[in-house]
């Protein structure tokens, strides 16, 4: 190989190359693009599920019909601080706030039906 021949071949080797600083922005732009597509697609949804639960164990009252994490349904006999007794078939149990899974009828719409 001669001199000529090795100028051209690194001349296209430089020219071939990319800027590392370019490239190094291009990866953190990618991350910050994930990492946005990750909190709107998981974290997003979840807080605001999250919220609705919340609204929706401070909302039970007497009278309401629900069904907790477990799949027990029942209907609400009082309410207390970190406790609700609900009336199930026969059987009244007293069960924590937070295995309340959704309110299925209002104390309005239970007593009705």
């Amino acid at each position: 190989m001669n001199l000529s021949t090795w100028n051209l071949f690194l001349a296209q080797a430089a020219a071939t190359q990319q800027d590392p600083k370019a490239q190094m922005i291009s990866t953190l732009g990618m991350f910050a693009i994930m990492g946005v597509m990750f909190y709107f697609v998981l974290i997003r949804p979840q807080q605001k599920r999250a919220k609705q639960l919340a609204a929706m164990i401070k909302a039970i009252k007497k009278g309401d019909k629900i069904v907790t994490s477990s799949g027990l349904i029942g209907v609400v006999l009082a309410v207390k601080d970190n406790t609700i007794v609900i009336r199930s078939d026969e059987s009244k149990l007293e069960i924590l706030k937070s295995t309340v899974g959704e309110i299925t009828a209002s104390g309005s719409e239970a007593s009705q039906s």
